[in-house]
């Protein structure tokens, strides 16, 4: 089954609006995982505005289920990941004032660089990932600078869902079928929900993993996260 990995950013986001510890990012973590989720996923970045770095050491103390951090790897980034040896690490291409992740990486320009920065993260025994464009051409570019695997983009094919679902998808299917041709590993993320999710993972081939938080957290708002959690995976189920 593709695995389902709760982005547990939005319930930070909540806490910070008003200070304090209350709801509890910790123990919405370990919630998620009893709920069937089979990984958590956080992207901390440099101002705190929602996971903290301090949130990131105390989940990695309370979850069994792969820990995947997210986020451009700046120094002080890779010392935190280092210390805490999440299963994954999913390099994005964020500048630290980016509202949310908008893109991938051009992995022919920055090549040189990502390749120094996934030795160090491998040197730590951890699985790499890069956040990659649906584009065959950045895929194997992306594979060439040695990660493990990709995460797709998938804000494009949300936004086309409506329109022509079969448009949306078909940059996915292809550059899915690229990763699986240099050999690498297939998640994605952004943007999916309750209303495009399925038809995604039914047809984009060799996919292991999504990520989900905004979508997810908002449904669990009026159905309760355990509900929510287990109609996304629901919607995993492929034929």
């Amino acid at each position: 089954m593709i695995h389902l990995s709760v982005n547990i950013n939005k319930i930070a986001t909540l806490r910070n609006a008003r200070g304090g510890n209350n709801p509890d990012v910790t123990q919405a973590a370990i919630n998620c995982v009893r709920f069937g989720a089979m990984g958590i996923t956080v992207h901390p970045r440099p101002d705190g505005r929602h996971i903290r770095y301090q949130d990131v050491l105390d989940v990695s103390k309370v979850i069994s289920v792969e820990f995947n951090i997210e986020g451009y790897p700046t120094e002080d980034f890779l010392t935190l990941v280092e210390s805490v040896k999440p299963a994954q690490v999913t390099l994005v291409p964020d500048p630290p004032e980016a509202l949310t992740s908008n893109t991938g990486w051009d992995s022919r320009r920055h090549k040189a660089f990502l390749k120094t920065v996934l030795v160090r993260l491998k040197q730590q025994g951890i699985r790499t990932s890069l956040f990659t464009n649906p584009d065959p051409e950045m895929v194997e570019a992306a594979a060439e600078t040695g990660t493990d695997r990709i995460e797709l983009y998938t804000e494009p094919y949300a936004a086309g869902y409506a329109i022509n679902k079969e448009q949306a998808i078909e940059p996915f299917i292809l550059s899915a079928e690229r990763a699986k041709q240099c050999g690498i590993g297939l998640n994605a993320g952004h943007d999916l929900s309750l209303e495009n999710l399925s038809y995604f993972a039914q047809l984009v081939p060799g996919l292991q993993e999504v990520s989900i938080g905004h979508a997810l957290i908002c449904d669990a708002l009026y159905m309760g996260l355990e509900a929510s959690i287990q109609a996304y995976l629901n919607c995993l189920k492929t034929p």
